[in-house]
């Protein structure tokens, strides 16, 4: 027997099972995979030529791979762990939004009696920024003039009245935001006041649900209250 061949089919067969084994398509485990790796090492030293004998270096190599295998294996096993207390602590650390407000992505405005609050994230630097409150029937009632903003979030409040002076009812509106700069528009993000209801785990993250909103991640919240 060759030893370079019983060489390759110790370091295919044992990182083919390593792959096999990551993707989830072989239910061999670390134990199963050094058993393997041992028998093939074996038999290599059983077969080969007494008039040229493995070198050390050889057989160094050969070991250093089957602990790479057990060492990734055990990396595998470590980082699921480790997620799986990391969505825990998420659901806990979720659970102490609910019952504040929070805002979130999103353009939409509760009038209530004190009167109504969102925020805009700004890119950059703006010269002029306006927001134009607009009612359920798409009609533009009230047009707040924010004036120069630097970069980041800008709050604003509406105190419910229209662009008359006229106090409107309460319920939903939403908002559209123009910002420029030098006469360039510049990229705005528009961000709702809302009620945290429930928080849940999806298959990546966590799911905010904001009141008028709806499911929110937690990527798409800039401000808790």
């Amino acid at each position: 027997m060759a030893i370079t061949a019983v060489q390759n089919e110790s370091a295919a067969s044992i990182f083919a099972g390593l792959n096999a084994t990551a993707t989830g398509t072989t239910g061999n485990s670390t134990s199963e995979l050094s058993d393997r790796f041992l028998k093939l090492l074996v038999t290599q030293l059983r077969n080969q030529d007494p008039m040229n004998p493995m070198e050390n270096a050889e057989l160094t190599t050969q070991l250093a791979q089957m602990s790479t295998v057990e060492g990734v294996n055990k990396l595998n096993s470590t980082l699921d762990g480790l997620v799986s207390q990391f969505k825990s602590n998420q659901v806990m650390q979720g659970a102490a939004l609910v019952g504040h407000q929070v805002l979130a992505e999103g353009d939409a405005l509760t009038l209530g009696a004190a009167g109504a609050a969102g925020g805009i994230g700004l890119d950059a630097a703006v010269d002029s920024l306006r927001v134009d409150i607009v009612d359920g029937n798409g009609a533009t009632v009230r047009s707040l003039d924010l004036g120069k903003q630097d970069a980041g979030l800008v709050r604003f409040v509406w105190d419910g009245r229209d662009n008359a002076g006229a106090s409107l009812a309460e319920g939903d509106y939403t908002f559209n935001v123009e910002a420029n700069a030098a006469g360039t528009r510049v990229a705005a993000t528009s961000y709702a006041l809302g009620n945290v209801l429930s928080v849940s785990l999806n298959a990546n993250d966590m799911d905010v649900e904001v009141s008028g909103l709806g499911a929110r991640g937690l990527d798409q919240i800039r401000q808790i209250f």
